[in-house]
């Protein structure tokens, strides 16, 4: 098991998730295809916003849903089927009403180094209509305790 603490992260105390590159991930360079990492991308954030509280269950109940509106990716070095990675993640950015925002890191801990920067904004909308809706008092407590100091926010 890695110790994820003693990684060089970008920002104290990310959520982590923990990644074995497998065969079917990689493309006909050998690497882990660009659509996987996407992939990773929302997992560990659907699995960052359940740590919280913030559960299928709560968007079913408000009909609110915070949406990917902007990913924006940095590809730093190639991942290859077998490699360990860990994969962390902080809400950076909260309006209190409608937008975040959110920053991740991959690190492959055999060597220390950094495959992945991105970040990506969200907007909260209504599941029905799937227009742009004010965030309901649970996703606002939740967003707002979850902050992270000193990433990447919404102006870039």
């Amino acid at each position: 098991m890695t110790d994820t603490q003693s990684l060089a992260w970008d920002l104290p105390d990310p959520f982590t998730m923990t990644i074995t590159v497998r065969p079917d991930d990689t493309d006909r360079l050998g690497h882990a295809n660009n659509v996987v990492y996407v992939r990773w991308l929302e997992e560990v954030s659907w699995a960052h916003i359940d740590s919280l509280g913030m559960t299928w269950a709560v968007h079913e109940e408000t009909g609110k849903a915070m949406a990917i509106t902007r990913t924006e990716l940095d590809y730093l070095a190639s991942a290859n089927a077998g490699d360990e990675l860990v994969l962390g993640t902080w809400l950076t950015d909260w309006d209190g009403r409608f937008r975040s925002a959110r920053q991740f890191q991959l690190i492959r801990p055999a060597d220390g180094k950094t495959l992945l920067r991105a970040m990506s904004d969200h907007a909260c909308v209504d599941m029905k209509s799937q227009r742009p809706s004010r965030a309901p008092k649970v996703f606002v407590d939740t967003l707002s305790g979850a902050l992270v100091k000193g990433g990447r926010g919404l102006e870039r």
